[in-house]
């Protein structure tokens, strides 16, 4: 019998394909899920949320082991691998599907989210102000099977390569005793 404990986090914070990346390798990371939340369509398609009309999120669902990874330590490298001072939008993404967003699954997730923004701002981390919105949980829609481990499988594709890559390089370097050997 398997008493791993497990928690949910849920974030979007631009293209799935970058944020999803980003978390797969961290200690205490059982699963990473792309997929769309925040929307009034239901069961979304790829195609229907770049249209910007169903207001969804391009998201990232991380199921996490508690023990060995604090919540605070996933908004940690939300924070770093996101602009969260733009509003809809990262680099060449652009629309509210792009947004910087924290869907919280516990009062205490939302109590440790806007702790860690307030954080960020009273030490001025970034030069305008965060934008970021916390909201609770809504249904979350995992996108289409080629969009799961997206970068894990497609890391020459341009986009991989020239935007993914680098970040997570710097990530790798910054963060080595959080990610799995």
């Amino acid at each position: 019998m398997d008493n791993k404990k497990t928690e949910t986090a849920i974030f979007a914070g631009g293209c799935f394909w970058c944020t999803e990346a980003f978390f797969t390798d961290l200690k205490g990371v059982e699963k990473v899920t792309s997929g769309y939340i925040g929307g009034k369509t239901e069961n979304p398609t790829y195609r229907e949320v770049c249209t910007g009309n169903t207001g969804h999120a391009e998201a990232i669902k991380i199921e996490f082991n508690p023990d060995e990874v604090a919540y605070e330590d996933l908004l940690e490298i939300f924070f770093a691998t996101h602009d969260p001072t733009t509003l809809n939008r990262q680099g060449a993404d652009v629309g509210t599907q792009y947004r910087s967003e924290i869907f919280y699954t516990s009062e205490a997730q939302k109590l440790a989210a806007e702790n860690f923004i307030k954080l960020l701002a009273d030490q001025h981390i970034y030069d305008k102000k965060i934008v970021t919105k916390i909201s609770k949980a809504s249904v979350f829609y995992p996108a289409e099977d080629y969009h799961q481990d997206y970068y894990a499988q497609n890391p020459n594709q341009p986009y991989c390569s020239a935007v993914i890559t680098p970040k997570l390089d710097k990530l790798k370097k910054n963060y080595k005793s959080k990610l799995k050997s």
